[in-house]
């Protein structure tokens, strides 16, 4: 009977774990797919973007793709540094030499839309 019980607690934390996986977030922001699925993607002009230039409202853009990268900036590896080029182009400061290249698959999650010309 113990032995039931056993494996029955130990199917339920493996299928807990296949159905709802941990966020790698720290709960800071969204999952990516939550993230981009509920934002609907437009374009957005430069003038706009400027309006988001803090901690608690950071846009950048980079490649003339704009990012709203908020939920990201308590966890950059880089501290304060994503806010130099808060709601501007960041595009030469995120080809820099300290991101690895983890960053070019991560920043799509916080993809919102084009840089309106």
């Amino acid at each position: 009977m113990e032995m039931v019980v056993l494996i029955s607690v130990i199917l339920l934390v493996v299928a807990s774990l296949l159905l709802f996986p941990r966020s790698h977030n720290k709960g800071k922001g969204k999952s990516s797919l939550s993230y981009v699925a509920h934002k609907t993607l437009k374009f957005h002009t430069k003038e706009e973007v400027s309006l988001h230039n803090t901690r608690n409202d950071c846009w950048i853009i980079v490649n003339d793709k704009v990012y709203d990268v908020t939920p990201y900036v308590e966890e950059h590896p880089g501290g304060d540094a994503i806010l130099k080029h808060a709601g501007g182009d960041s595009t030469k400061g995120f080809y820099g030499p300290q991101h690895a290249s983890r960053v070019f698959d991560m920043v799509d999650e916080f993809y919102i839309g084009d840089l309106k010309s």
